[in-house]
């Protein structure tokens, strides 16, 4: 797999999202991406109880430990990078999580909004 630019957003330099626990498609860190990501883990957002009950109701259970897969669940205040689908579903429903926009990988606008996730932003530039 042929990572695509490393770039944010802003159009800059795609900064880590979370080391613990490790994120990311090719879990480095950061919300990097490629052609295969099909369901572009691209948003850098900080998990709270409201988005994971919501995730969960959706089908998409984050909360649970999944070890054989490498996941180590996840708790509110922990950054992970989402599907963008994902997380535009959930703004829409009011659920969304803060985002890093600096961590958030320019291939999430394909799927959301930068005024929406502006909204939700914790690090406006």
């Amino acid at each position: 797999m042929i990572a695509d630019e490393s770039v944010n957003v802003f159009g800059e330099q795609l900064i880590a999202c979370s080391a613990d626990p490790l994120t990311g498609w090719f879990r480095n860190g950061s919300c990097d991406t490629c052609s295969q990501d099909g369901g572009s883990h691209t948003v850098c957002a900080q998990m709270t109880d409201a988005f994971l009950a919501f995730s969960k109701a959706q089908g998409n259970d984050l909360s649970t430990a999944r070890p054989e897969f490498g996941f180590p669940g996840l708790k509110a205040g922990d950054y992970w990078c989402l599907c963008a689908s994902r997380w535009m579903e959930a703004f829409n429903a009011g659920k969304a999580p803060k985002v890093k926009l600096a961590a958030t990988h320019k291939r999430a606008l394909e799927a959301c909004s930068l005024r929406a996730l502006r909204q939700c932003a914790v690090d406006l530039n």
